[in-house]
């Protein structure tokens, strides 16, 4: 198949609409459902992402996208308790079925209706997963026949499979169009790996294999998602992505409140509440959301709390989430382009950030490793940008 027509564009006013290739067959086949223009733009760039994190870690990878960029990735390693009773997930997953509950679970409420990606074969498994969450579609490079089934089910049988030819490579020159004129440019083919982390600016030198696996994650992971970005990761996923800001420290703050935000889920307060029987996912994950913000009365007034929870919940008070969070430690913080000042690295240290991977080249290089000494951070410089729009 050299062409797809598609319903319509970014919005439904814009038409015709369609995907091809001028020479060749498409690298996709529609398995179930009709992908929209923009499912296939998170389907493209989400797959490009988890292809590159297996190839980096050897790895299972998943990503979650929404509106081209990721609400959350990840490696698929065994899931803990605590990570299964925030992501109310199953015991006994398999690999890459543990990688996107680990991708979604980063950020719940910005994966809802998201696109899924997955490096490998999706299994029974993950589909058993995905089907019990709002989500538009998923691509990966194969489907066992007892998963496709399940996902042919979900969304009264609309449910987006995408099935993508794992050795396709793009061509080395890519065009778009932008107010009728055409941009072209080199394919991002650049390959991340532990290279580039070996120039250490700080003098804190102890860079741990799990903090270059990290890394890794944290670049391969903005070179994918809409500049400005910043990310933040802890044990192979991310935990806070901060996209298209205008403003550095504005990624760096978004990114460090979603950070903060995961870990306050694995609150004993957070764990320990109890919901009133079939409750729907994302009015649980809202719920949530709601209880850990400023605005935590929303849902535990009286008469309201009733809705949600089967008993009242004390809040979590300013004074316990400033507490909780003073235990993060062991995060990894990730920019695109070059910090400016050292104020990122002020506000990533109180996300529990101890290693950070930039670019370099800053003429304020020397306050931002002054900053990162005076915490005993370690931070190593790539000297590769890695902007994506």
């Amino acid at each position: 198949m050299q062409e797809l027509e598609l319903k319509y564009g970014c919005n439904p006013n814009q038409k015709p609409s369609r995907i091809f290739m001028e020479q060749g067959e498409l690298p996709i086949e529609v398995l179930n459902g009709r992908p929209g223009y923009i499912n296939f733009m998170d389907a493209f760039n989400s797959w490009q992402l988890v292809r590159e994190l297996k190839q980096a870690t050897g790895l299972p990878a998943a990503a979650s996208f929404k509106h081209v960029s990721p609400a959350g990735a990840a490696l698929g390693t065994p899931l803990t308790d605590i990570e299964r009773a925030i992501y109310f997930a199953p015991e006994g997953l398999s690999p890459i079925a543990s990688a996107y509950v680990r991708a979604r679970g980063a950020d719940r409420l910005c994966s809802y209706g998201d696109w899924a990606a997955l490096s490998d074969v999706c299994d029974a498994d993950t589909a058993h997963y995905l089907a019990l969450e709002v989500s538009d579609g998923v691509i990966a490079p194969g489907f066992t026949d007892e998963a496709l089934e399940i996902l042919k089910t979900k969304r009264k049988g609309g449910y987006n499979v995408v099935k993508v030819d794992a050795d396709y490579v793009p061509k080395p020159l890519e065009r778009r169009d932008i107010f009728g004129v055409t941009f072209e440019q080199g394919h991002n083919f650049l390959e991340i790996d532990e290279n580039m982390l070996t120039n250490i600016v700080t003098q804190n030198q102890a860079l741990t294999e799990d903090a270059k696996r990290d890394m890794m994650v944290s670049l391969i992971t903005l070179k994918y998602t809409q500049s400005n970005s910043v990310c933040y990761v802890k044990n192979g996923q991310t935990i806070g992505v901060g996209a298209g800001q205008q403003s550095r420290i504005h990624c760096t703050r978004l990114a460090g409140s979603k950070a903060d935000n995961w870990y306050l889920r694995q609150h004993p307060k957070t764990l320990a509440l109890q919901f009133v029987d079939n409750i729907r996912r994302p009015d649980r994950d809202n719920a949530i959301d709601i209880y850990l913000s400023d605005e935590w009365e929303d849902v535990l007034a009286d008469g309201v709390w009733q809705n949600t929870f089967k008993v009242c919940p004390a809040p979590l008070t300013a004074q316990e989430k400033r507490d909780w969070l003073a235990t993060q430690t062991g995060v990894t913080c990730g920019s695109d382009a070059f910090f400016p000042f050292g104020d990122n690295v002020e506000r990533a240290r109180k996300s529990g950030v101890q290693y950070i991977v930039q670019p370099g080249g800053s003429i304020r290089d020397d306050h931002v490793i002054s900053t990162c000494n005076k915490y005993g951070m370690v931070m190593s410089f790539t000297g590769i940008r890695l902007f994506h729009h």
